[in-house]
C-alpha cells in the first residue's frame, strides 16, 4: 500500500468542509456529477482533435447507484480518467494559489456557505460532508493500469493497483450518519433534477424495485420480486442550445445556480445568438454580489468556451476583456476549430470578432438597464461599479459606451450619478465637469475648495475610489466637456472673482512674504480667490501627479526615478491669520507659514514629514 501525507491546504480544508459546511452537505452530489461531467468533457474533446485519442469512441454517460444495506452510493463515469499522477495532483493537493487566500481569509460567516467550496476547484472534497471514507477507482483513457485511491478523510491517503474494465472513475462512498439519507432512490432523483437537470450527459439511476406478482406463496400471500433498473433522470440538453421562448425565467436561474455555486439568483441574465459572419451563442449571467476573487490578479474566468457544444476551457481569461471578469456564462461558437489553443485564441479573428460582439451586447444591456431599471442598476453599480471603470483605462474602442454606465458620488445629490445627469444639471454658462479626488470621502467632501463652487452653483463630483485619478486622465472629457479637477491649478480661473487694484497690491505683498518664508517648501505661492473661511489649501500643478497617484505609484515600486512632488500653496490673503505674516517677526512669521502649511495637508489626509515639530510650533503660536 503506498500511503501519502495530504498537503497541508488539504488538510485545512478537510477539517474546514466535515467541521463547518453541514448546512447544505446535499450540494456534494453536484460536485461528483459535475466532476464526472468535466471528464467526459476532456475526452470528448480529446477525441475529436489530432493526438493520441483521435477517433476514441465512448458513448458518454454517468452512472450512479446506491446500496441501502451496506451504507455505500457510487457515482462513475467513462471520461478521461486519471493515473496514479492525476490522482496525486488532483486529489492529494491544491494547486490554486486563490484556495490557499480563501482558506487564510474565510470569515467564520463564509465558513457557513457550503456554496463556495465549488468555486475553487475543490468540490471532490465535498464527499466527506456524508461519506467516514471515499474510494477512487480510476483508468486513464489510452492506457492499460487502473488505480486505487483511499481515504478517510483525515491527514493522508493511499494509491494502490486496481482493475477497471473502462476508462473513467468510479467514486464509491462509504456514507457516515450524516449521509445515510442518500442511499435512496426517491432522495437521488430529486437532487439530480434539482442541480444536473442540464449536465449535458446522461445520468443513469440505477437501483432495484420490488413489487407484488400475482403468484402466490403456500400461505396465499402475494410473491415479491425484484426487478434491477437504470433510469435516465436528467433532460440531458444544453439550455443555451434551446429557443429563448421556451426557456422560463425559473430554468434561466436554476442553470445559473446549478452550475455557477451561488444560492442567490443572478441579478440579470442575457441569451443572445449571433448569426452572420461569425455564428455563435452566448448566455451571460451577473451574479448578485461580486464574485470573491474579483479583485485578485489571479481571479477565476467565469466563461465557458464551447465548439460546437463540445467543452473547450473554462480557464481563458481572453473570452471578455478583464474589466468584465465579474460576468458568468457561456460562449458557443459554431465556427472555431476544435483544436484551438490558448495561443491561438489570443489571436484568432473569429475569436476576436465573438469577443467583441459579446463585449457590445453586454455594455448594451447595462445602458438598456440603467435606462429602464434604475433600481436595478443601482444594485449593479454597487457591486461592479469599480471594474467598469477599469474598462475606461483598458478598452479604448468602448469608452463612449462605459462613459454613460460609470457612476460617481456628488457634492450636490444623494447616491451616485452619471455624467450624463450631471451634464442635464449644469448652470447655464458652466464650462466643464469638476471632480475633486485624493482620499476618503468625508475628507474630499469635507474639502475647502468646494465651497467656491458651491457659491457659483456648479456641482462637484467625489471620486474617493482610488483608481479614479488614474482613470479619469486618462479620459479627459465627455461630450467635449472638460474634466477639471478643483485640488489641481487648472480650475482655478473657473471660479476666479475680480479683485481690485488695492486688494491685488496687498496680496502681492504677502505671497511674495509667504515664498520668501517657505522657500523650496513648496512649488509655489498663490493668492486664493475661491476660499471663504479656510486661511490656506494646497493644490497640485495640473501636470503633476495628486498625492493619490503618488502612493499608488509608490505601492507599485515606480519610487527610483520619481521626484519629490511639491504642491501649490493656495492662500486665503483676506483671512486674518494669513495677514499676520507681514506684522510678525521673521521666526514667527515662519513658525505660522508652515504650521499654515502642514494644517493644509492635514486637511488632505496627508500626514505631516515632521509631526514633533508641527505640535512644537503649534504649541509656541498658542502660547503667544
Amino acid at each position: 500500500m503506498s500511503k501519502k501525507q495530504f498537503k497541508t491546504e488539504v488538510s485545512d480544508l478537510l477539517n474546514l468542509i466535515i467541521h463547518s459546511l453541514y448546512s447544505n452537505k446535499e450540494i456534494f452530489l453536484r460536485e461528483l456529477i459535475s466532476n464526472s461531467s468535466d471528464a467526459i468533457d476532456k475526452l470528448k474533446y480529446l477525441s475529436l482533435v489530432d493526438g493520441p485519442l483521435k477517433g476514441f469512441s465512448f458513448d458518454p454517460c454517468i452512472n450512479i447507484t446506491f446500496d441501502s444495506n451496506a451504507k455505500t452510493l457510487t457515482i462513475s463515469d467513462n471520461g478521461i480518467g486519471m493515473d496514479e499522477k492525476d490522482l496525486n495532483d488532483n486529489l492529494g493537493t491544491i494547486a490554486s494559489s486563490g484556495t490557499k487566500k480563501f482558506l487564510a481569509t474565510l470569515t467564520e460567516e463564509a465558513k457557513k456557505d457550503s456554496n463556495l467550496i465549488g468555486q475553487f476547484g475543490v468540490g471532490f472534497y465535498s464527499a466527506f460532508m456524508v461519506a467516514s471514507s471515499v474510494e477512487v477507482i480510476s483508468k486513464k483513457a489510452g492506457s492499460n493500469e487502473a488505480f486505487r485511491w483511499y481515504s478517510e478523510g483525515k491527514s493522508s491517503y493511499s494509491i494502490d493497483p486496481a482493475e477497471r474494465a473502462e476508462q473513467g472513475s468510479t467514486i464509491i462512498l462509504h456514507l457516515n450518519e450524516e449521509g445515510e439519507e442518500y442511499a435512496n432512490r426517491y432522495r437521488l432523483d430529486s437532487l439530480i433534477k434539482k442541480y444536473s437537470d442540464h449536465v449535458a450527459y446522461p445520468i443513469y439511476l440505477e437501483y432495484d424495485q420490488e413489487s407484488y406478482t400475482e403468484e402466490k406463496d403456500s400461505e396465499g400471500n402475494p410473491i415479491k420480486k425484484s426487478e434491477h433498473k437504470r433510469e435516465q433522470v436528467n433532460s440531458a440538453s444544453a439550455l443555451w442550445t434551446r429557443n429563448k421562448s421556451s426557456i422560463k425565467d425559473e430554468e434561466y436561474k436554476e442553470f445559473y445556480k446549478n452550475n455557477y455555486f451561488d444560492q442567490e439568483d443572478p441579478l440579470f441574465y442575457l441569451h443572445t445568438h449571433a448569426e452572420g459572419a461569425t455564428e455563435y451563442t452566448t448566455l451571460f449571467y451577473i451574479p448578485a454580489k461580486a464574485p470573491f476573487d474579483m479583485n485578485y490578479a489571479d481571479y477565476r474566468s467565469g466563461v465557458k468556451l464551447y465548439v460546437k457544444r463540445v467543452y473547450i476551457t473554462d480557464d481563458d481569461k481572453q473570452l471578455l476583456p478583464t474589466y468584465l471578469r465579474f460576468v458568468r456564462g457561456v460562449i458557443d461558437s459554431e465556427d472555431l476549430p476544435l483544436n484551438v489553443s490558448r495561443e491561438i485564441l489570443q489571436e484568432n479573428k473569429i475569436m476576436s470578432a465573438i469577443r467583441n460582439g459579446s463585449v457590445k451586447k453586454l455594455l448594451s444591456e447595462f445602458k438598456k438597464i440603467s435606462e429602464n431599471n434604475p433600481e436595478l442598476y443601482d444594485k449593479f453599480i454597487k457591486e461592479y461599479n469599480r471594474p467598469l471603470k477599469e474598462g475606461l483605462y483598458s478598452d479604448y474602442a468602448n469608452r463612449d459606451s462605459l462613459l454613460e454606465l460609470v457612476r460617481y458620488k456628488s457634492d450636490s445629490v444623494d447616491g451616485f450619478t452619471s455624467f450624463k445627469a450631471y451634464k442635464e444639471r449644469m448652470k447655464e454658462g458652466q464650462k466643464a465637469i469638476y471632480y475633486i479626488t485624493g482620499g476618503k470621502e468625508n475628507i474630499l467632501r469635507n474639502s475647502p475648495l468646494l465651497a467656491a463652487y458651491k457659491k457659483k452653483g456648479y456641482e462637484v463630483l467625489i471620486m474617493d475610489d482610488d483608481i479614479d485619478e488614474i482613470v479619469i486622465s486618462m479620459v479627459g472629457e465627455y461630450k467635449e466637456l472638460p474634466l477639471k479637477a478643483i485640488n489641481k491649478s487648472g480650475a482655478l480661473d473657473d471660479v476666479k472673482e475680480e479683485k481690485s487694484e488695492e486688494e491685488k497690491k496687498s496680496s502681492e505683498s504677502i505671497v511674495k512674504r509667504f515664498k520668501d518664508l517657505l522657500g523650496d517648501s513648496v512649488k509655489d505661492v498663490i493668492a486664493s480667490s475661491r476660499l471663504v473661511d479656510t486661511p490656506a489649501v494646497i493644490v497640485m500643478d495640473e501636470n503633476d501627479p495628486s498625492w493619490q497617484m503618488q502612493k499608488l505609484m509608490k505601492q507599485m515600486g515606480n519610487v527610483d526615478d520619481m521626484p519629490e512632488v511639491k504642491p501649490i500653496f493656495e492662500i486665503n490673503t483676506e483671512s486674518k491669520l494669513v495677514k499676520q505674516v507681514e506684522t510678525l517677526s521673521d521666526d514667527e512669521a515662519k513658525m505660522l507659514a508652515n504650521v499654515l502649511l502642514d494644517s493644509a495637508y492635514l486637511a488632505e489626509g496627508i500626514m505631516v514629514k515632521d509631526p514633533a515639530a508641527y505640535t512644537k510650533n503649534v504649541a509656541s503660536l498658542l502660547a503667544k
